[in-house]
């Protein structure tokens, strides 16, 4: 199993929600994040004071899906935040050892 963390554009989410659940992943975590990469944040005027916004607020979602998924899924989440401007985001992925459903104790891919 794969776990696919994905840092994008707030507006970008429900074109990334959609894009998972045509390829048939069932959930996942979403998360209100701050942060910067290269935009180092940017400049606005409030009451005719200027000052620098550092963090800015992105979209965090988190999906864990069977091997065979993982590429296809991580390619439809690039493909449905991609802008082509700069602070599109990052796909991480990583592996996971174990999954436990809570309810039923089910273990492995049939828990995700």
């Amino acid at each position: 199993m794969k776990k696919i963390e994905a840092i994008i554009k707030p507006f970008k989410l429900e074109e990334v929600k959609d894009a998972l659940a045509d390829i048939g992943v069932e959930g996942m975590t979403v998360t209100e994040v701050k942060g910067f990469g290269r935009q180092k944040g940017h400049t606005e005027i409030y009451r005719g004071s200027e000052y620098t916004v550092d963090f800015l607020p992105k979209i965090k979602v988190d999906v864990v899906v069977p091997d065979s998924l993982a590429e296809n899924a991580t390619d439809v989440i690039v493909k449905a935040a991609k802008t082509g401007k700069i602070g599109d985001g990052k796909v991480f992925i990583s592996a996971v050892e174990e999954a436990v459903r809570i309810r039923t104790e089910e273990t492995g891919e049939k828990a995700i």
